[in-house]
């Protein structure tokens, strides 16, 4: 059972049977049979992963693992704050109501938007666009599928990738090993339209496993003109001869198309978040991954592993773009009896990421210690077409009636060697010291036309990067520990900074990348069944922040835009995440539940030079906190969940009002949730109802799609839905 050995704080309950024979003549000799665990349930939802697993180390970093099928939640709809909620610091903007399906999330005041500041991986590798170039995630998989997710902070730098927000992975689950197949179906019906069906099959075929799943899903939205569908499916193989080497390959599928209605004013917001000012923006995109992966261990001591993944994806959009704002009408226009014309455009994304990982456990002195490292190659490829003058229609049309406004082609090339290695000191201390070096080079060609001037884009730029980093663990006693690590990080020139701005606008020839590190430093343990806890502080330094300030020309006296690294921020604050058992603390072998957590942080990121020295960073919410309640059994389950996220502002001026749709105030919000599910035999009941009070509020102000303006979160709704295993 390696799932007990890396969750510690997860108390299982399970049934297994176990047979024997006894040969008829007179030896004593018994031959037991395999035990086979039929189920498994998790009392605790969080847990952490061990020190090493997989040939990756994670010693002395902060992290956490989600158990999904733990939790009570609407994963109908990848309710984020219901799965992701308990990871202390969490924010999440909410953009499922306005055009985007997947949830954004960050953690330590860094920008949640599309999860850019995150590398986000399923089952260990890359799934956004672009590892730098272009790292949005606009594809993740159904909350129904996935078995586990890992989520480790800063420290992730040198194992993973240069991400200021650290790692989170997606694990999907696997098909059964104790029968050849296996058919789970889940629908679920609720508020808006919502329909979700979710199939999948699984089994173990003498040495092959495999697994796959559909989802369908279909809703009318929680405002006007926000309809929307997606189907994806997935599909995994994999081959295991003996005990020391699998093969396997995967394919996962995303499409959908999305209406979407639109930003609003505060005015409007205020007046009715329900509202749309837009009826005819439209998106759609097809997702494709496929990766292959192999694992070798010659010995109980070495380990190694390779994955190789290629993405080949796009993405179409039509919509009444940001001119005039989030005031700006779309209606007909009265001297043409037509609407004006929609700004359509075209994404293509291409990328390729191989990476080879090795661990190998050896005696140093009277101590075992631990080496892990690899190299990860990727390039990708992605082009951008938008600025098309479309139709005056309503329907998803992307012709267009002339040249593109833009057309630019942008590509990146990365190579990043990392190693780490545990040293232990005696029984109870760990010091793992690491490095990683990253190559990376950009290029940016094409044009953009900016009234009658055609500005080209040309320009390759190499970079690197050494990254240093330490992490430490005390163990106290068998089931706590003190852990600590500070570890550099930065964040490259994306495609968006590599665009010609306009005319009279500039890019600083020497803008530089971001840059600084994590650090943190913690104090985690379980007591017995009934505590959990996570109790830590961090700092962070992120330097060279890129933005756009207004300069004057002393020569002519036009005002013009310049892009160049503005500012420096510091990010600090305490994470704590706390759960308690009522009834396990009464009674060990109690078979219900009644559990308590808290998941808390406060985050003071703020600017520490340059025009908006002392202001808060944009987006960073100073508090925020979660408190649930649970109760179950061996068959019923019931959560409720409190959720409170402090106020923010859209950008760095902190500007409360402003006539820009992106600066102006983000106020604090409070919103209950509350899920519950009823097991028997293969069979299960699961309803609940999210935002319970009916709470209007927005996590988003932007100022292109799928706004402009502010993009409200979805009020009050509920789910019901049954689901059986055959």
């Amino acid at each position: 059972m390696k799932t007990a050995f890396f969750i510690p704080f997860c108390t299982f309950l399970c049934a297994a049977q176990i047979s024997f024979s006894q040969k008829k003549d007179s030896s004593k000799i018994k031959e037991l049979e395999e035990v086979i665990i039929v189920d498994y349930k998790t009392v605790n939802g969080v847990g952490h992963l061990p020190e090493k697993k997989d040939g990756i180390i994670y010693a002395g970093k902060k992290n956490e693992i989600i158990l999904v099928d733990s939790l009570d939640a609407n994963k109908a709809i990848n309710n984020t704050r219901q799965i992701l909620g308990r990871i202390p610091g969490l924010n999440i903007v909410e953009t499922e109501s306005g055009g985007f399906t997947a949830n954004g999330i960050a953690t330590r005041g860094l920008n949640p938007s599309q999860s850019i500041e995150m590398n986000t991986r399923q089952n260990g590798y890359n799934i956004s666009a672009d590892i730098y170039g272009y790292n949005e995630a606009y594809y993740l998989p159904p909350m129904e599928a996935v078995s586990r997710i890992e989520m480790v902070r800063g420290a992730a730098s040198l194992q993973f990738g240069s991400q200021f927000g650290g790692l989170v992975n997606y694990v999907t689950k696997e098909g059964p090993k104790n029968k050849a197949f296996e058919f789970n179906t889940s629908q679920t019906v609720g508020s808006f339209g919502m329909f979700n069906s979710f199939n999948s099959v699984g089994g173990t075929i003498k040495k092959i496993n495999y697994y796959g799943f559909v989802q369908y899903r279909t809703m009318q939205g929680y405002r006007p003109n926000s309809s929307q569908w997606q189907v994806s499916g997935f599909g995994k193989i994999q081959y295991k001869p003996n005990d020391k080497l699998s093969v396997s390959a995967e394919y996962s599928l995303l499409q959908n198309e999305l209406k979407m209605p639109g930003g609003l004013t505060d005015s409007v917001f205020n007046a009715n978040p329900r509202a749309s000012t837009r009826a005819r923006n439209w998106l759609k995109s097809p997702w494709n991954i496929v990766s292959a992966a192999l694992k070798y261990s010659p010995s109980e001591n070495t380990t190694i592993d390779f994955k190789t993944t290629f993405l080949f994806s796009s993405r179409a959009l039509v919509w009444r773009n940001e001119d005039g704002g989030p005031e700006a009408q779309d209606v007909i226009d009265q001297t043409t009896n037509e609407y004006v014309s929609r700004e359509v455009g075209k994404e293509k994304m291409q990328n390729t990421t191989s990476e080879l990982r090795f661990s190998q456990t050896y005696n140093l002195g009277r101590q075992r210690s631990t080496i892990a490292g690899g190299l990860r190659y990727s390039y990708a490829w992605f082009n951008r077409k938008g600025g098309g003058e479309g139709s005056t229609k309503s329907d998803f049309d992307l012709s267009i009636t002339g040249p593109w406004g833009y057309d630019l082609d942008f590509s990146t090339t990365n190579l990043a060697p990392f190693v780490e290695n545990i040293f232990k000191i005696g029984k109870k201390l760990t010091i793992t010291p690491g490095f990683r070096f990253e190559y990376l080079n950009s290029t940016a060609s094409g044009y953009k036309t900016d009234g009658e001037f055609k500005l080209y884009a040309d320009q390759v730029r190499n970079r690197y990067f050494p990254l240093f980093g330490t992490g430490v663990e005390f163990k106290p006693t068998a089931n706590t520990n003190v852990y600590g690590n500070i570890s550099q990080a930065y964040r490259p020139i994306d495609y968006s900074q590599l665009e010609p701005l306009g005319v009279i606008s500039k890019i600083d020839p020497n803008l530089k990348d971001a840059k600084g590190f994590n650090s943190d430093f913690g104090y985690r343990g379980t007591v017995k069944n009934y505590l959990n806890f996570d109790i830590g502080v961090f700092y962070m330094e992120y330097n060279n922040r890129i933005g756009v300030v207004l300069k004057t020309n002393e020569t002519t006296g036009e005002e013009y835009t310049y892009r160049t690294n503005i500012a420096n921020s510091v990010h600090q604050g305490i994470e704590s995440y706390i759960e308690f058992n009522i009834l396990k603390c009464i009674r060990t072998n109690s078979k219900c539940g009644i559990s308590v957590f808290n998941s808390f942080s406060y985050i003071d990121a703020k600017y520490t030079s340059g025009e908006f020295k002392g202001k808060r960073v944009e987006t960073a919410a100073n508090t925020i906190n979660r408190v649930g309640l649970i109760l179950n059994n061996n068959h019923f389950s019931i959560s409720g969940q409190y959720n409170f996220v402090g106020d923010a502002f859209g950008d760095a001026s902190n500007a409360r009002v402003s006539s820009d749709p992106v600066a102006g105030y983000i106020p604090a919000y409070t919103v209950f949730d509350c899920s519950a599910s009823y097991r028997y035999k293969n069979y299960a009941l699961k309803l609940g109802a999210n935002n319970l009070i009916d709470k209007a509020y927005f996590t988003r102000r932007t100022d292109e799609y799928p706004g402009p303006g502010i993009i409200p979160a979805i009020g009050r709704s509920w789910y019901v839905g049954l689901s059986a295993k055959f």
